[in-house]
């Protein structure tokens, strides 16, 4: 026969030893005692720490430990620094998402992307030339010069070089000279000084786009500039968390990004420009036609050697 008072004392006993929510949460904090976030730039060092530095601020306190800004060389820093378990929130363009999901065997995820003005995701890659220059499409700056951004930047490099393909466009022998600039603004200013006849680079709308926010900063002069080129719509660049983490930190992760338009209005407005209603929720599935487009990307690498 089963003796009640010993079932109580056990249950009971059960009951005091069970962790807490709060017990996970500490647990959780001890192992983390602060995050890492990273961002490739797409300007300037100081642009960057005064965009998102309040987003980080914003981030800590909501999440409850610091969370310290990275900002990296390249994509490729990015990738390797989630791959090493070493950065926890990576800030991503698609392809260079899709190459960090890859080589790390799964173990980042995508959970956001920032909304734009109208409400939907994704952006566009247009190709940037001067307003006084003769040409009105791509196919007319033939022989001239062109700058292409980070190899593992999706409006800069991947669907520039995809959509040239489909145009049937070789841009080593199409174009006179075929340049990295390394970030989005550099090939702005490579237009503006003339290094470069034509560059691709990222653009939401009219009023939403790096050449937009380099204008706004008095570096250039968006009249001075005209659109040859724009490309079919990219999905939305994502926000990636490493899937290691435990599953309270990456919610409470998720839940300050959702939050961040009405908690944090004043940091989430500098890190969008004031141009974006908040966060949608990102999967990594969302990646599919990203996945296909680095599939190209890799053939046209081992096509060339590099």
């Amino acid at each position: 026969m089963i003796d009640r008072r010993l079932v109580l004392a056990g249950l009971a006993a059960a009951a005091f030893t069970l962790p807490t929510a709060g017990a996970f949460a500490q647990d959780w904090k001890a192992k983390y005692p602060e995050l890492v976030y990273a961002t490739v730039p797409a300007e300037n060092a100081s642009g960057v720490t005064e965009r998102m530095g309040p987003f980080m601020e914003y981030l800590s306190k909501e999440i409850g430990i610091p969370v310290k800004l990275r900002i990296a060389a390249d994509y490729a820093a990015v990738i390797e620094g989630q791959k090493a378990g070493n950065i926890h929130i990576g800030d991503y363009g698609p392809s260079a998402y899709v190459r960090a999901w890859t080589v790390s065997n799964g173990g980042i995820e995508a959970f956001a992307t920032m909304r734009a003005v109208d409400g939907s995701t994704g952006y566009y890659s247009v190709a940037y030339a001067k307003t006084s220059s003769a040409g009105s499409k791509l196919e007319d700056f033939k022989g001239k010069n062109l700058c292409l951004v980070d190899p593992n930047s999706t409006s800069g490099n991947n669907v520039p070089l995809f959509s040239m393909d489909k145009m049937r466009i070789e841009p080593t022998t199409y174009f006179g000279k075929v340049t990295n600039a390394g970030s989005h603004e550099n090939a702005v200013m490579a237009v503006q000084q003339g290094t470069c006849d034509v560059a691709f680079n990222w653009w939401n709308s009219e009023d939403d786009s790096n050449l937009t926010r380099m204008a706004n900063k008095g570096m250039v002069k968006k009249d001075d500039f005209k659109i040859v080129f724009r490309s079919d719509k990219i999905p939305g660049s994502p926000y990636a968390v490493l899937t290691s983490m435990p599953p309270e930190l990456r919610a409470a992760i998720a839940k300050a990004f959702a939050d961040a338009p009405v908690k944090g209005k004043a940091a989430f407005d500098k890190l969008s420009d004031g141009k974006s209603p908040g966060f949608a929720t990102a999967k990594h599935e969302d990646y599919k036609v990203t996945q296909d487009l680095q599939t190209f990307i890799d053939a046209l690498r081992k096509k060339r050697g590099s």
